[in-house]
C-alpha cells in the first residue's frame, strides 16, 4: 500500500499539541513531506522554539503514523512564529510579530530581571527577540545588558537598536546621562514611551519583550491601551502585599483586552549561597494561587539567589552567564511556556483581509 503525503498530512493535523494544547498547524505549504523510496522525512512548523528537542511531541507524532506503517527515517521541528492578534483598534507594529508585556502592580519584585532573562531564554532557543525598556524613571535594562553609548541613526529619524547577548534593545537609559533623572510629567514619557517602541527599527522579531514600568498608573494603563500587545505576563512574590498589587495589574490588562499569559512568582525561595538551604521567607504558593484564583496559566517559579542579582549587575544574566544552573533552567522553562501560550492565540488576521474601498454609486 503507497501512501501520499496527503495522507499524512492529514494524520499530522489532528495531533494535538502537548505544548499548545491544540491541534498542529500543519498544511501543504509549511508542513515539508518527503517521500524518498521507503524512507519518510518530515519537518514539522511549530509556532513557538523548540527547546529541548520536543520529545513528547515527536513521541505523539510517531504513535500516530504508526498505523500507515512508514519507515520515518526523519522527524524534525522548524520554528515558524506567527504574528498573533492584539487589542481591538490597533494593528501589529510592522517587523513585530509578538510584543509581550512583563508586568507587576509594584516595583521592588524582580520584573526587570525576569524580563531580560526571559528574553535571552526565548533567543538562545532560537527565536529573534527584542527587549524594550519602558521604564523611564528606572531604567535598568543597560546595565543589565551591559551596554552603554546612544543608539545610532542612519536616516536623522529613527533609532537602530543596541545589540547586547543576541538581543536586539532599546532604552532611555541609552539617550539620557547615566546618572541624569527623567523629570517628566504624565503625558512626556508617554510621548517618549512612543518613540522608542515606533521610531526603533526593530530588525524581524518573533517576541519583542517590554520591561513594563511598575504599577497601574497612567503611564502603564496608557502603554497596555495604545501599544499593539499579543499578551502580558505577571511577575509577583509569594508576599500578599505583593500579591495585592499583582491583582491590580491584572485586571489592568483584561480591562483592556490583553490576554493574560501567566504568572510567574518571583523569589519564591531563599536559596543560601553558602549551604544551599532553601527557605521560604515571603510565604509559600501566592503566585500560584493567584494563578489558579483567575483561571491563568502558572509559568513557573524563580529562587531568591545572591547569584541572579550579582550576573544580572554585572551586565551577564543568568541565562547566558550560568547556563546549566537551575535558575537558568526555571527561566528557560518559563519562556517556553510563554511561547506556547502564545502560539496558542489567536493569528493576525488583519494583513489578510482586503482593504475596503468606498465608491460612488
Amino acid at each position: 500500500m503507497s501512501i501520499n503525503p496527503d495522507q499524512i498530512l492529514a494524520v499530522l493535523s489532528e495531533v494535538i499539541d502537548p505544548n499548545t494544547k491544540k491541534k498542529l498547524a500543519v498544511t501543504a505549504k509549511n508542513c515539508e513531506i518527503r517521500l524518498e523510496g521507503e524512507d519518510t522525512n518530515i519537518t514539522v512548523p511549530l509556532g513557538y522554539p523548540s527547546h529541548n528537542g520536543q520529545p513528547d511531541l515527536q513521541k505523539r507524532i510517531e504513535t500516530a503514523l504508526a498505523p500507515l506503517n512508514l519507515k520515518l527515517k526523519s522527524l524534525r521541528f522548524k520554528i515558524d512564529i506567527a504574528t498573533h492578534a492584539v487589542q481591538p483598534g490597533l494593528k501589529p507594529l510592522p517587523n513585530v510579530r509578538n510584543i509581550i508585556a512583563v508586568a507587576s502592580g509594584k516595583g521592588g519584585v524582580g520584573k526587570s530581571t525576569t524580563a531580560v532573562n526571559i528574553a535571552l531564554a526565548l533567543a538562545s532557543q532560537g527565536a529573534r527577540v527584542g527587549l524594550l525598556d519602558a521604564d523611564i524613571y528606572g531604567p535598568s535594562v543597560p546595565i543589565m545588558l551591559g551596554l552603554s553609548g546612544k543608539p545610532k541613526s542612519l536616516d536623522g529619524k529613527t533609532m537602530e537598536p543596541l545589540l547586547g547577548h543576541g538581543l536586539q534593545a532599546n532604552s532611555i537609559g541609552f539617550l539620557i546621562e547615566e546618572d541624569s533623572p527623567a523629570i517628566w510629567r504624565g503625558p512626556m514619557v508617554t510621548q517618549a514611551l512612543t518613540q522608542l517602541l515606533t521610531q526603533t527599527n526593530w530588525n524581524d522579531l518573533d517576541y519583542l519583550i517590554v520591561d513594563m514600568p511598575p504599577g497601574t498608573g497612567d503611564i502603564a494603563l496608557t502603554m497596555a491601551q495604545k501599544v499593539p500587545l499579543t499578551g502580558a505576563i505577571i511577575v509577583t512574590t509569594p508576599q500578599d502585599l505583593a500579591l495585592a498589587d499583582a491583582r491590580r495589574g491584572l485586571r489592568m490588562f483584561q480591562k483592556v483586552n490583553v490576554p493574560v499569559l501567566g504568572v510567574v512568582e518571583n523569589m519564591s525561595v531563599h536559596i543560601c549561597s553558602q549551604c544551599g538551604h532553601a527557605e521560604p521567607i515571603f510565604g509559600e504558593h501566592g503566585g500560584r494561587d493567584m494563578a489558579t484564583e483567575f483561571n491563568l496559566p502558572w509559568l513557573g517559579a524563580l529562587p531568591l539567589q545572591l547569584s541572579i542579582r550579582t550576573q544580572t549587575d554585572s551586565g551577564n544574566p543568568t541565562v547566558v552567564a550560568d547556563p546549566g544552573s537551575d535558575a537558568a533552567k526555571a527561566y528557560h522553562g518559563i519562556a517556553s511556556a510563554l511561547a506556547a501560550n502564545v502560539a496558542a492565540l489567536p493569528r493576525d488576521m488583519a494583513a489578510k483581509m482586503p482593504g475596503v474601498v468606498a465608491r460612488k454609486p
